[in-house]
């Protein structure tokens, strides 16, 4: 029984030298095992949050990108009506222009027109005027030749008449 006892016992020497063999075993896991791995898994946690951070800059990027790119796309919308206004206006003032020139032009040739009618007729008036005097002359010319009497003077009123539709 004793072999079953000194199984069963407490070696004071034996035990020390297990505890100092446990803390041991668990000194070098620590330091050679955990500590690596610790650090491994801190600098891939570092690397996803680095990721996530990039992401989260991506994605700030792209929401000014795209709020930038809208701004530009209305900025082009407003100049682009702009545009289209001032042309609009452009097309409006060149055609006021076009029918004021119109207008000016075509008072001017009545001008010119009247100008070479009024011309015209004091032409005619006075290639009139000399036909008449003629003709004043030719009756005068008769009248001194004969005295007038009253049938002799109707007469050569009706011819002078006459003579002066005729001329005109």
């Amino acid at each position: 029984m004793t072999e079953v006892q000194e199984l069963v016992g407490l070696v004071p020497w034996t035990f020390l030298a297990q505890i100092a063999n446990l803390f041991i075993q668990v000194y070098l896991i620590k330091r050679f095992l955990f500590k690596p791995i610790n650090k491994i898994l801190e600098e891939r946690r570092a690397k996803a949050d680095a990721v996530l951070q990039d992401a989260d800059k991506v994605r700030e990027e792209a929401k000014e990108l795209k709020a930038e790119y809208e701004q530009n796309m209305l900025e082009a919308k407003n100049k682009a009506g702009e545009i289209l206004l001032t042309a609009q206006k452009t097309a409006e003032a060149q055609s006021e222009k076009l029918l004021k020139e119109a207008e000016q032009e075509a008072a001017a040739m009545r001008s010119r027109a009247e100008k070479d009618i009024a011309q015209e007729k004091r032409k005619a008036v006075g290639e009139i005027k000399n036909e008449i005097g003629g003709m004043a002359m030719e009756i005068a010319g008769k009248v001194i030749e004969r005295e007038i009497n009253q049938e002799d003077h109707a007469k050569l009123i009706d011819e002078f008449i006459s003579n002066v539709g005729e001329a005109s």
